[in-house]
C-alpha cells in the first residue's frame, strides 16, 4: 500500500494486473508534471473577515444571506442598504398547478444572445419585486422571462401596469398553469 502512495497517477495507470488490458501514456514532460504533481491549496496569511449579512427571511439558520427586501421602503432616505441579496430560486413546497395567468416580461429568440437578456431582465425583474416569483425558461424556440402566479385577470393587469410604468412596454399577459399554495 506504501508503495501505490509513493507512485504517480501515471505510473498507477500503466501497471499490469491480471485479466486487465494494458495502458501505455505518451505525454510531454510538462503535461506529465501537471498531471502528477500534487497541488496544495495557498494558505492565506490572515483569516478573511466574515462578511456581514442581513437576518434571514426564512426561520433557518443555514440561510444567511438572504434579504427581506419589504422592510426598505425608501433607498435614499440614508438607511442601511443589505450587502447581498439572496437572488436564488422560490419552491412552494406543497404547490398545486391551477390555471391562471402570468405576466410576460421578455420573449426573445433562440440564441446565447437571447438567453443572457431574458436572464438579465428576470434578475432586474427580481430586484423590482422580490415578493413575486420570476420564471426564466426556454419554451421552444424562444426564451421566455415571466412572473407572478395570478388568479385572475385582474391581478395579473394591475402587475402588468406597474411593470410597463417601469419601461417594459413588450410585456404582456399569459394565460398556463400556475403553483399556488393551500394552507
Amino acid at each position: 500500500m506504501a508503495a501505490d502512495a509513493q507512485s504517480t497517477f501515471t505510473e498507477q495507470l500503466q501497471q499490469s494486473k491480471n485479466g486487465e488490458g494494458k495502458v501505455t501514456i505518451t505525454q510531454d514532460k510538462d503535461i506529465e508534471k501537471l498531471v502528477n504533481t500534487p497541488t496544495t491549496a495557498p494558505t492565506p496569511a490572515t483569516p478573511a473577515k466574515p462578511q456581514q449579512t442581513a437576518k434571514p427571511t426564512e426561520k433557518s439558520d443555514k440561510d444567511k444571506t438572504s434579504v427581506d427586501l419589504k422592510d426598505i421602503d425608501d433607498l435614499t432616505d440614508g438607511t442601511a442598504v443589505p450587502d447581498t441579496i439572496d437572488f436564488r430560486k422560490k419552491v412552494m413546497k406543497g404547490g398545486t398547478k391551477v390555471n391562471g395567468f402570468r405576466v410576460q416580461v421578455y420573449a426573445g429568440g433562440n440564441g446565447r444572445t437571447d438567453r443572457m437578456k431574458a436572464q438579465r431582465t428576470g434578475d432586474e425583474i427580481k430586484s423590482l419585486f422580490p415578493n413575486e416569483p420570476v420564471y426564466v425558461h426556454f419554451y421552444s424556440p424562444r426564451w421566455i422571462c415571466r412572473m407572478g402566479n395570478y388568479r385572475t385577470y385582474e391581478e395579473a393587469h394591475d402587475v402588468l401596469t406597474r411593470v410597463k410604468q417601469l419601461g417594459y412596454t413588450s410585456a404582456v399577459i399569459v394565460k398556463g398553469k400556475i403553483t399556488v399554495y393551500y394552507p
